[in-house]
């Protein structure tokens, strides 16, 4: 019989292990603190949903479900997908769940997202987003409350070195409905130079040809118009406060006039935090007000903000994790002693210690296996019946070496 060929791993996925494990662990551990501080509930939402749910919040015509979506037909003829990004399943469970009682929602959540693109650095099929919303708050300060979270994680990160908050206002539906005429009209000038893709964009998502890539676009994108004639009174008031507001939160910020989004939902605020220290891709984190999206999925006119960000990204950007330090190693050197040590350690793991224990292996190496992670104290057990075991500090925590001492130092329990 031949031999069966190893699976190996799909493209555009990952086995995160080790150092990678302990950075990524690193940022949704420091997501979640920093998520209980601004008082953000912590939501779970299912990893599909009906395909119709990302195809009306991220738009027919966008790169994400025209050509990204993992898309399949399940053994009852339903179309589903596989979440491309959280917002859209959260809208959906606000309005399925009766949330709306509870408005406004500060809401957050983690976990694997999946996009069929080119695997890059920093970027795969199935990766993981960490992800903030507050829904209900139409004032600025639901803004400015997130954009503050952001900027504090990154900065409890220890990577907002190098990371700029660029920001832009995409105004009122009356500043867009003005804007959009005025670009249709400069674009079309300039129909006979654009790329393909801008040509298609033009009739549906002309914004989104501000942000294109292709070198036939950009000196064309950059004589645009920008945004800032169009602006109602009130759409100006508004980005008003969130400047001033992140200007009181001591946010840092910049101006990008170009900095669109191209589903009509959007409105006001939009924003990125990026940096060039992640190559041609530099965007770590990104969001904006997305006034109209409930609506344009069956719900009543709901107000809401959000942002997401890759943890594969803030990953790359983390140092070399710091070492998890093992307090305790407890080793039987024959295998009389093992019952003994298993009980001590669930003893010591229950008090809160980090306890390591050896009891597999050759016994006569299992102690040269201990000593080499470095332990603050190792708990040696010898001789068929019991005996006093030998304790031995490492470090200088003496009062870990006398606890375990003590514990240890009870024949009979």
């Amino acid at each position: 019989m031949p031999r069966m060929q190893t699976p190996q791993r799909v493209r555009g996925t990952q086995d995160i292990f080790g150092d990678e494990q302990r950075r990524f662990a690193h940022v949704l551990a420091t997501f979640e603190r920093v998520r209980r501080l601004y008082c953000f509930q912590r939501v779970e939402v299912p990893v599909f949903e009906d395909t119709q749910v990302f195809a009306r919040s991220i738009g027919e015509t966008t790169d994400v479900v025209a050509k990204e979506m993992y898309t399949f037909p399940d053994r009852g003829g339903d179309s589903l997908t596989l979440r491309p990004e959280f917002t859209a399943g959260i809208a959906r469970a606000y309005l399925t769940e009766g949330w709306r009682q509870f408005a406004p929602l500060k809401l957050a959540t983690s976990g694997p997202v999946f996009r069929y693109e080119r695997p890059q650095k920093g970027r795969f099929r199935q990766f993981h987003q960490i992800d903030a919303e507050v829904i209900g708050a139409p004032e600025p300060a639901a803004d400015v409350e997130l954009l503050a979270m952001a900027d504090q994680l990154l900065h409890e990160l220890g990577v907002a070195d190098g990371v700029t908050l660029q920001l832009n206002t995409l105004g009122d539906a009356e500043t867009r409905d003005r804007w959009r005429d005025a670009l249709v009209a400069h674009f079309e000038a300039h129909r006979g130079d654009l790329s393909e893709d801008s040509l298609a964009r033009l009739a549906k998502n002309p914004l989104r040809i501000l942000d294109s890539k292709d070198p036939r676009d950009r000196p064309i994108a950059a004589a645009a118009p920008d945004i800032d004639a169009y602006l109602t009174v009130e759409a100006g008031g508004y980005f008003e406060a969130v400047t001033k507001g992140l200007d009181a939160a001591g946010v840092q910020w910049t101006r990008n006039a170009r900095l669109v989004r191209g589903l009509d939902y959007y409105r006001h605020t939009a924003f990125e935090f990026v940096t060039d220290r992640l190559g041609a891709q530099g965007t770590v984190l990104a969001g904006g007000r997305y006034d109209g999206l409930i609506e344009d999925l069956g719900g009543p006119p709901t107000p809401g903000v959000g942002w997401a960000a890759g943890v594969e990204r803030l990953a790359m950007l983390v140092g070399e994790p710091k070492p998890e330090h093992l307090q305790v190693a407890i080793v039987a050197e024959n295998h009389e002693r093992e019952l003994d040590a298993v009980l001590k350690t669930g003893r010591l793991r229950f008090m809160g210690i980090r306890t390591e224990l050896f009891i597999t292996g050759n016994p006569r190496k299992r102690y040269d296996r201990a000593v080499r992670l470095a332990p603050a104290c190792i708990v040696s057990l010898q001789g068929e019946e019991w005996t006093e075991p030998n304790v031995r500090s490492l470090g200088n925590d003496t009062g870990l070496a006398d606890m375990v001492r003590a514990l240890f130092g009870r024949a009979t329990d």
